[in-house]
């Protein structure tokens, strides 16, 4: 059976597969990081906190295979490298920026919607963290 067209324009592959690469932790902290402008590798390392060196080349790698970072290697000694955000990654801001409000302002509503959840379900399992390290209700 052939898909419809309808089918095809509403298939949400390829906005899952986006929203993998772009919804990550550390993703969001370094776009957020690098939106001041280009920063060297120390620095994004000291500014976003709690990434380990690997993390953050992976991550920096990922970027910039995808068109949301250049690398710009200076020869010196030692080479200076630095990181910048792409007009994407500069347009990738404005709605990471936008659910970033939504969550601050939001964020208290779905803490209550989680306690109410359990309260009303007290076998349910508890997750050890939400998403980003912040503490789940269990934890509080």
């Amino acid at each position: 059976m052939k898909p419809s067209a309808e089918t095809v324009e509403h298939d949400c592959r390829p906005v899952g597969e986006i929203l993998h690469q772009i919804g990550g932790k550390w993703t969001v902290l370094v776009i957020n990081t690098l939106s001041d402008g280009p920063m060297r590798f120390s620095e994004i390392k000291r500014m976003v906190g709690g990434i380990s060196q690997k993390v953050l080349t992976a991550t920096l790698r990922e970027l910039e295979m995808d068109g949301f970072v250049t690398r710009t290697v200076t020869p010196s000694i030692p080479p200076r490298v630095d990181y910048e955000l792409t007009e994407l990654g500069r347009d990738l801001q404005r709605p990471l920026h936008a659910l970033g409000q939504w969550a601050i302002e939001n964020r208290s509503k779905v803490l209550e919607a989680r306690r109410q959840y359990f309260f009303e379900n007290p076998r349910a399992a508890r997750p050890h963290q939400l998403v980003g390290g912040v503490p789940s209700i269990a934890a509080e």
